[in-house]
């Protein structure tokens, strides 16, 4: 596996290991528009950092570890507005950019599993 491989993978595991205290807190510690965006934060790290970690142990092409390394980025913009919105205050005006990314990422993956041969 390749730095940069085991860089994403520790990256989804770090994200996994983030969202179920940051769910917890907007469970528990946020209310409303706080709650919502810190919940959905969470559930796009969880989601996002699970898929992070098993896709890039296997990452054998050039183009899968690209779309892993856009899928990574797109999750910390898109998590990282919403949460400075909760915790300064911030727009959310890179969330867009990010959900573009990952969809982009996710995407690409497809389109290198259909290139790939087993």
């Amino acid at each position: 596996m390749t730095a940069l491989a085991r860089g994403l993978a520790a990256l989804g595991a770090i994200a996994c290991a983030a969202s179920v205290g940051l769910g917890a807190y907007a469970s528990h510690g946020l209310a409303d528009d706080d709650a919502r965006r810190a919940g959905l934060a969470a559930l796009f790290l969880f989601g996002h950092g699970l898929a992070l970690l098993v896709l890039a142990r296997p990452a054998a092409s050039r183009l899968c570890l690209v779309a892993l390394t856009a899928l990574a980025s797109g999750v910390l913009l898109f998590s990282g507005s919403l949460l400075g919105a909760v915790f300064a205050d911030t727009p959310t005006t890179l969330a867009p950019a990010g959900g573009m990314l990952m969809m982009l990422a996710w995407l690409t993956l497809a389109v290198d599993a259909l290139r790939t041969s087993a």
